[in-house]
């Protein structure tokens, strides 16, 4: 015992960051308490795993493995179960002269090489890796929930899961294995940042994808998940109160949960289709810390130009642009900005994204006849200053909105449009009169999502001055521009985060009498312009320029401009 105690003291001392001393004292505290040795010696260097443990690789001789790019063979990972790898936080790597090199975090973890040999029938080997990278690898190389796909394998077929469905929901046991790859897949979504969940059904396979920064990403999941695809819909499907056994016609329902103290709402949407029932879950924040105007992506001028807009005292400001282009948050941000104990803002929505203290905020219920229009016409008579339309779908509901503001009151909403100026047009197509938008509308704001770039792996791009030509980039001597490369921090995507491009479009004089003429879209876009109007492509084009996103973010969002004549 004093012999291996002396060993471990020096290769601890091995490593630069103890003293003989320390590294006695170290050992002495894991003899009385029985705790990590790995813990402590990080606690005590001040050191993280990612500088501390290449030092103890080099001082035990093993290597310090690098495990973003590696890709160990199947038959590699077939040595040891799911369960091991999980339990263990390790990761099978190679084959090398009849043993096995693994990458483990702790190799002061008592009775580790024992099991790890008694699992796997090889002589093993180990390397060291920080548990965020071995953590990466076992999501990449077994897929999320793998633990769980296999101890649902190893059960008694599928009668214990048709009656985990038949059970009443009350009762389900919270480790059943298909609840818990159910809640494993919903935290795994949570943590990465989306806001959408896809189930897809496929021949020979479930496909799991999640919507990050407005783009769907794949998940890695555990080979033959088919085998349960019934049951985890079916799950799914008892979370959010929907009707089990029909599985001919889509359905809707909603999942409430509470995740670190967050306030989860979950929208669930399935669809039959041809291999089964495809289910989408859209993952709802109510309790999410709000942007500040500040964190838009706004520039100076255009910043200064809403602050003004959003403080007017009478008018509708209307926000438009595809689903998932921000525009619930930008309009949530504007009434954050403007909440004050002398304004009453009072809300139609549905559904609540997030809960603003100080706003009194409305859930429309369709199916018990609280529409839009409806909610908002009883909302006038409990005298608001402010008033927010989830979105105008209908001439009623405008035609409300727009007598609204003509009798003083500021009216924030959003319209499905691909520019600012086809928001009028689109008034206009649902009846209300040329007259009313005109009078009544103060300015409308397209925008867009655009990823930001990863500033950890960002790299300079050339492009050919042909190219930049034919999309109309606005080339500067010496300029910079920027490319997404690819990295461990942002999922080899290349970008981090979102932020907003916008055209600000106020009404003027000029665009009210094109309003009332009936004119165009398009022409109403270049008078805008003339006056002073940026593009959403030009706008684009100087976060591209600032190095914040690139330039084929911007084409995937935003439609050619069109030139002033």
């Amino acid at each position: 015992m004093i012999q291996r105690s002396s060993r471990s003291s020096q290769l601890l001392e091995r490593t630069g960051c103890f003293t003989a001393d320390e590294a006695v004292s170290l050992l002495k505290a894991r003899e009385h308490d029985g705790g990590s040795l790995l813990h402590r010696c990080l606690e005590n260097s001040g050191l993280s795993e990612e500088v501390f443990l290449p030092k103890l690789a080099q001082a035990m001789g093993i290597p310090f493995l690098s495990l973003s790019q590696v890709m160990p063979p199947s038959e590699v990972l077939a040595l040891f179960p799911a369960k091991v790898v999980y339990h263990y936080k390790v990761l099978p790597m190679a084959l090398e002269d009849g043993g096995l090199r693994v990458a483990v975090r702790d190799p002061f973890r008592p009775g580790l090489v024992d099991a790890l040999q008694l699992a796997s029938g090889k002589r093993i080997r180990l390397g060291l890796a920080p548990l965020s990278e071995i953590e990466k690898g076992i999501k990449r190389l077994y897929g999320v929930g793998g633990e769980t796909i296999e101890q649902m394998l190893a059960e008694d077929g599928e009668g214990d899961i048709d009656a985990l469905l038949d059970a009443d929901p009350e009762e389900l046991d919270e480790e059943a294995s298909v609840v818990k790859f159910v809640n494993q897949i919903i935290w795994e979504a949570h943590q990465e940042g989306a806001t959408d969940i896809h189930m897809e059904p496929m021949e020979r396979d479930l496909r799991i994808r999640y919507r990050i920064d407005g783009v769907l990403v794949q998940v890695p999941l555990p080979a033959r998940l088919k085998r349960f695809q019934a049951a985890i819909i079916s799950r799914l499907k008892v979370m959010s109160n929907m009707d089990i056994a029909e599985k001919r016609l889509p359905q809707d329902g909603r999942i409430g949960l509470r995740i670190r103290g967050e306030s989860i709402d979950i929208r669930v949407s399935t669809m039959p289709t041809v291999y089964g029932e495809s289910v989408s879950l859209r993952l709802l924040m109510r309790q999410s810390t709000l942007l500040g105007m500040e964190k838009l992506g706004l520039t100076h001028v255009d910043a200064q130009k809403l602050q003004k807009l959003i403080t007017r005292p009478h008018g509708i400001l209307m926000v438009t642009g595809p689903t998932g282009s921000g525009k619930s948050t930008s309009l949530y941000t504007y009434l954050n900005t403007i909440n004050s104990v002398d304004k009453r803002i009072l809300t139609c929505e549905d559904p609540i994204e997030y809960e603003i203290p100080g706003i009194n905020q409305i859930q429309m219920k369709p199916e018990i006849g609280l529409t839009f229009a409806v909610g908002l016409r009883h909302i006038l008579r409990q005298d608001p200053d402010v008033i927010m339309i989830g979105e105008i779908r209908d001439r009623e509901t405008s035609e409300i909105a727009v007598q609204a503001a003509l009798t003083g009151h500021l009216v924030f909403s959003t319209l499905h449009t691909n520019d600012a100026a086809s928001g009028f047009t689109r008034l206009l197509d649902m009846g209300v009169e040329p007259f009313l938008v005109a009078s009544s509308i103060e300015a409308l704001i397209a925008q867009r999502l655009v990823r930001t770039l990863c500033q950890e792996c960002k790299e300079e791009a050339d492009y050919a001055p042909d190219y930049l030509q034919e999309i109309q980039f606005p080339v500067t001597e010496g300029q910079k521009i920027y490319k997404a490369a690819g990295c461990e921090a942002c999922r080899n995507t290349g970008y981090r985060g979102r932020t907003g491009i916008y055209e600000i479009l106020p009404v003027s004089e000029d665009i009210r009498q094109h309003i009332i003429a009936r004119d165009p879209a398009s022409r109403i876009k270049k008078t805008a312009m003339k006056e002073g109007m940026i593009p959403l492509r030009d706008d684009g084009w100087g976060k591209v320029l600032a190095g914040n996103t690139s330039i084929e973010e911007v084409l995937r969002v935003s439609d050619e401009a069109e030139e002033v004549k």
